[in-house]
Formats: structure tokens, sequence, C-alpha cells
């Protein structure tokens, strides 16, 4: 018999050591308690598992099967040896790891994708895809099976961030995330966090959000990876648990059983897929639909002379108050302020001459993307969302807007305080001036997201524009950003002849409430919200007071609602519009609309969709159609 051969003896009561003769390091020992698990070999993941045959021992000098010779690293070794040193915490340790992966994976497929949805009761369900996964895992082998597992939790991982962007959305725009549509809108989420809490903010905002989205698929991929182990080194077991999983799982679907009224069987996570897949065909369909949409216009074909006749010579003036919504007169706490400004407004106007009649628009957009809202009421066309906008902005379709310019007989100029940079829509809304935030002058501080106070983007419009000299009446579309979320902090009115180049609210802007104190707090939103549309309403008003002639007409709205936070769960999408002159005619025009009088809509006004308001206005002051077709 060669010499290396090995003989491996039973062990004998002689040869087991006695209590005193306990090696330095302590043998692992099992609890009475505890049940026999089978012996593995740990190989370099902590997480895997692979039996070893019963009864085998690796020959003198082999490596344990599987390993490669690399493994063997001062990691590893350390690992080894603190496992042997310390056998309870090892066990502990790899059974903490274990509850935390399933913990993981069970959380992702039950995640909903609301706030509102998101309760204990949502998380005590069975998964169906837990049940289907563990029954796919347990038949395949080794290798297919660890590729399998990394993909199924990849596939979590993406679908937790999925959800977690449609709460996000669902809590500040309304609707959920659309995985064609809204990426360009992150950037724009950027620059509000820039804008309300810093530079240095937004840039940590962003880097924490890429390296969480990082870590949280490599986690989720790294847990699904240990589960699928752990069920191979149970089989048995595990495949008696899928199946009386499976058992009870149709058991309560076909009894319909339920806890705390949610479904103890569920499907959500592969339905919250159903429901991307499913936005993602609408929206492909909706575009070629919308594009042919577009093209049809009841006025498209309408000569200049034959548009809005019935406003020559008048200076006609459209403008957006941001967020300006129903919320802003109808809740408790915000519509106490908001109210007694309207009222404030319609009488001080009425002593100078003016009339208004009011009623509600229900607007494309909700909590944000004002942009959807203005494209929508001066198109006539519903653009609710950035694909239908990038569509009808690239077409010709007429706007409300682009009527006064083609009939040749206004000058027609946008003030945009909110614009910072190229904006090639100003041709589409038939512009021949605007100014963005760099071209009127202002040198005070910005306030939040707002680049200037509505105050002075009005007396700016009042200085380069409206009180010039001209050969004809003006048209302009102005956007009042003062009401812009955060709400933090607000401006202050000033005396008009104090306005200045804005360096008034130096002070003001440095008192005034920080954005991080309201940013979070629902109840201090709905105060500051509030006052500001209190703002930005009286600096509207009070411009029209001081500046307003026999010929303005002006028609003010809001863009949105506030988002959820502020305007409520469930809330509306209707805004306020107004139409205001001094001329009776103008109003006179409008009377089968059965409008409120004043500047505040009476709850039971009517309300129209936002883009009926453009074909409405044409054919109320005369002009004529001409339709072209897609």
């Amino acid at each position: 018999m060669p010499v290396f051969a090995r003989f491996r003896q039973p062990p004998t009561q002689a040869d087991e050591p006695h209590e005193e003769d306990t090696p330095d390091e302590p043998r692992e020992r099992r609890e009475p308690d505890e049940p026999h698990e089978p012996d593995v070999v740990e190989p370099d993941d902590p997480g895997e598992a692979i039996e070893a045959p019963a009864g085998t021992e690796p020959a003198a000098g082999a490596e344990p099967a599987g390993l490669e010779p690399a493994a063997r690293t001062s990691r590893l070794a350390h690992w080894r040896a603190w496992r042997t040193r310390h056998p309870r915490a090892a066990v502990a340790l790899r059974r903490t790891t274990t509850v935390l992966a399933a913990v993981l994976v069970l959380g992702a497929l039950l995640l909903p994708n609301t706030f509102v949805a998101l309760e204990p009761s949502r998380f005590a369900r069975i998964p169906a895809e837990a049940v289907i996964a563990a029954v796919l895992l347990l038949c395949l082998p080794r290798a297919a099976r660890l590729v399998a597992a990394a993909l199924f939790g990849v596939g979590l991982g993406v679908l937790t961030v999925l959800n977690l962007l449609d709460m996000g959305f669902t809590e500040y725009l309304g609707r959920g995330f659309n995985v064609v549509l809204d990426w360009g809108l992150l950037d724009d989420a950027q620059s509000y966090v820039a804008d309300s809490m810093g530079g240095a903010a937004a840039a940590w905002a962003a880097v924490g959000a890429v390296l969480l989205v990082v870590v949280l698929l490599v986690v989720m991929a790294l847990a699904a990876v240990r589960l699928g182990e752990l069920l191979a080194a149970h089989r048995e077991r595990a495949a008696r648990g899928a199946l009386m999983a499976a058992t009870v799982w149709m058991t309560c679907v076909a009894l319909g059983v339920q806890t705390f009224g949610v479904p103890v069987a569920t499907r959500s996570a592969s339905g919250a897929l159903e429901a991307q897949a499913h936005r993602v065909v609408d929206t492909l369909r909706d575009e070629a639909a919308f594009a042919k949409e577009a093209k049809a216009d009841r006025f498209g074909a309408t000569p200049g002379a034959q548009l809005v006749p019935g406003l020559r010579g008048k200076d006609m003036i459209f403008t957006f108050i941001e967020s300006y919504g129903r919320s802003a007169i109808e809740d408790p706490v915000m519509a106490p302020g908001v109210d007694r400004t309207l009222d404030a407004g319609t009488k001080a106007l009425a002593e100078k001459g003016f009339r208004a009649k009011s009623g509600w628009l229900t607007s494309a957009t909700y909590g944000g993307s004002s942009w959807l809202g203005h494209s929508t009421f001066l198109s006539g066309l519903w653009v609710d969302n950035q694909q239908r906008y990038r569509t009808v902005a690239a077409g010709d379709h007429l706007t409300l807007t682009k009527a006064f310019q083609k009939t040749g007989d206004w000058d027609t100029v946008g003030v945009m305080p909110g614009v910072q940079k190229a904006w090639p829509e100003s041709e589409w809304y038939g512009l021949d001036k605007v100014y963005d935030a760099f071209d009127v002058g202002y040198r005070g501080p910005k306030f939040s997201w707002s680049t200037m106070p509505d105050q002075y983007a009005l007396e700016a419009f009042q200085r380069l524009e409206h009180g010039r000299e001209r050969d004809k009446p003006l048209m302009a579309e102005i956007i009042l950003t003062s009401s812009h979320q955060p709400w933090a902090p607000i401006p202050r009115m000033v005396g008009w002849d104090e306005v200045g180049d804005g360096s008034v609210y130096d002070g003001i802007e440095a008192s005034g409430v920080k954005a991080s104190d309201v940013i979070a707090d629902s109840t201090r939103s709905k105060e500051e919200y509030g006052k500001s549309i209190e703002y930005s309403v009286t600096s509207l008003t009070q411009w029209l007071e001081r500046y307003g002639t026999d010929d303005t007409v002006l028609v003010f709205l809001g863009d949105h609602q506030p988002l959820a936070r502020v305007s409520g769960d469930g809330a509306s999408r209707d805004v306020p519009v107004s139409v205001v002159a001094k001329d009776p005619k103008v109003l006179d025009a409008i009377d089968d609309w059965n409008w409120t009088e004043g500047l505040k809509p009476a709850e039971d006004a009517p309300v129209w969709r936002m883009s009926s308001f453009r074909d409405r206005f044409l054919t109320a002051y005369g002009s004529t159609p001409h339709p072209t077709t897609g």
C-alpha cells in the first residue's frame, strides 16, 4: 500500500476530547433544539451553500470542490478563521442576512406605487411571483439558477425604482411615471432642487439618487441569489413549502380572502409591470394619433382679416398665474385670504371702470409641467404629455396668440421670467419678441425657483412694451412665477415707483421664510401657497388699476393645481379663469358663457376642458371658421 494512503477510522469515545482538554479554538456545537442541517462547504460568497456528499471528505492536499486557487485569499482565510472562532455569531450573521434578503425581495414584490397605498397591510400578503420564482429556481441547475436569480433580483430592483418614481410623480404631477416620455423631467427636478435648496443640495441629491439605484440593483440581485441557493440547499423542504404556498394562494383567490380590506393573494408586481407596458404601448399609439389630430384645425385656414374682429384696437393680455388652482379658492386653509384678495381686487377694479367675469377650466396637467397647461389653453388641443407638446410645437397648429399675429394688426410679445435658455417655441406661439429672465434688467435676488417677483415682471412689461407709444395695439402673453413651489420666500408688494431695478427686494428675500422650512410641511405649504397666490393676484390687479386703459382686455388664469400635498388627494384639475375689460362690448360678447360676475368664479360656475377655450374665444369675438384637415 502506498505510504501516502490515508485511512479514516471511526471515532471512538476515547477519541472525544474531555471538557478539560478543550483545544484553544472551540468546536461549534449544535443547540439541542436546532434542526439538523446538512454539512455545507462555504465558498467565496458567504451567502452560497453547496451540499457535501454524505460520508466523504476531501483528500489530503486537495482544495474544496468548486473553489479556484485564487479564492485562497487573506480575506477568505480571515472569514473562515473568524467563523471557526465565533460559530454562534457566524450562524446568527448568516441567518440575519438571509432574513434581510427575504425582506428585501418580498418588500420589492409587495411595494405599491403610491404613497397613499403605503400601509403595513400591503406587506402582509402572498405574492404569486415569489411562488413562481421559487419553483423555477428549484428546477434549474446551479449555473442557470445563479443567472436566473441574479436577473430576477435586478428586475425587482428596476421595478422598485419605477414604483418609487410613480410615487414621486403621483405626488407632484398627479400621474404615474412614463418610461418613454418622462426622463427629461428628472433634469427639471434637479434644476428645481437647485433653485429651491441650492446647487450643492441638488448635486448631492443627484449623486445620492444614482448611488441609491446602483446599490439597490446590486443588493437586490445578491439577495435573490442568496435565497435561490438556500432553496437549493434545502430542496425537499423548499419544494413542499412552494407547493403549500401555491395552494394557499389559489385558495385565497378562489374564496376572496382579505385582511384589513386587502386581498391576501396578490400579483401586484406583475400587475405593475403590465401597467408600465400598457403605458408604453399607449404612448406610442397616442403619438401617431395626436399627430393626425393636430393637423385638423377649425380655424387653421381662416384669413387674418377674419380672426378676432371684435377685438380690433384692443390691447390684449393673456396672463398665466403659476399653480393658481381651484383649491386656492375653496380649501379652508387657503381660501379665506385668497377670497378676500379676489373680492378686494374686484372692488378696486370696478372703481376704475373695469368689470370681470370668471369660470373654471380643467387643466391638462397637475402639480407641475406648466407648459402643458399653457399650450393646451392656447392651441385648443389636449396637450397632457411631453410627446404631445413636442409634436404640436413643431407643427403649424394655430395658437390663440398666433391668431393675433396672423391678423397683422397687433404687435405680439411674451414676458417669460421663468425662461432661462433658448426657447424656440416662441415662433409657434406667434410672439414677435420674447423677454426672458435676462432681458428685463432685473438686479434683485431670486425668490427660490422664481427668478423675480411678479410685481417687477409687470412693471418691466409696462416700461418695455405696454407704456410705449406704438402704431399698433399690443398682444402679450405673460407668465407670473412668484406662486411657483416651494412658495418660500414670497415677495411683498412695494410701491410701484420703488420697484427700480429690483434691488429693493434684497432685504425682503433675506428676511423671508426659507424653502427648507416649508417644503416638507403640508400645513405650512398650504399657508405659504395661499399667500403666494394673494401676492400674484394683487400684483396683477394693481398693475391693471394703475396702467389699464379703456382698450385694455385682460384674460388671466391658473395653469394647473398645486401638488397633492397642498391641493389634497383626489383634488380636481380645475383652475379659475377671468376676463376683465372696461369696454362693455367685450364682456357682452361672452354673456352666453354664463360665467360669474367678478374675479372669483362661483362653485357652480361652468367647467370646461381647457382645450375648448381657444375655439370659444375665437368664436365669441367674431372669427370665421375655415377648417384644415389632417
